[in-house]
């Protein structure tokens, strides 16, 4: 049963996602300094999202590793 729940959660989150792309297809442009880049809404999110990911696992874990740290010089 739970097998049938996760495929409809997969299905329902890809079709949510695919909706997505498919009504952000205009393009924005980004400038940083003196950089600039042109392209769709979809990607830019999809990006600005997996950055996200890595910076908060690195955050998590860098804060993961000093409370070890600490622990392990108070004993």
């Amino acid at each position: 049963m739970k097998r049938y729940i996760y495929i409809a959660l997969i299905v329902i989150i890809s079709a949510i996602v695919l909706l997505f792309k498919f009504q952000n297809l205009e393009s924005v442009t980004v400038s940083f300094l003196s950089m600039s880049i042109t392209l769709p809404t979809s990607l830019l999110v999809f990006i600005v999202y997996i950055l996200g990911m890595l910076t908060g696992g690195s955050v998590v874990g860098f804060i993961k590793t000093l409370v070890k740290k600490s622990k392990a010089e108070d004993k």
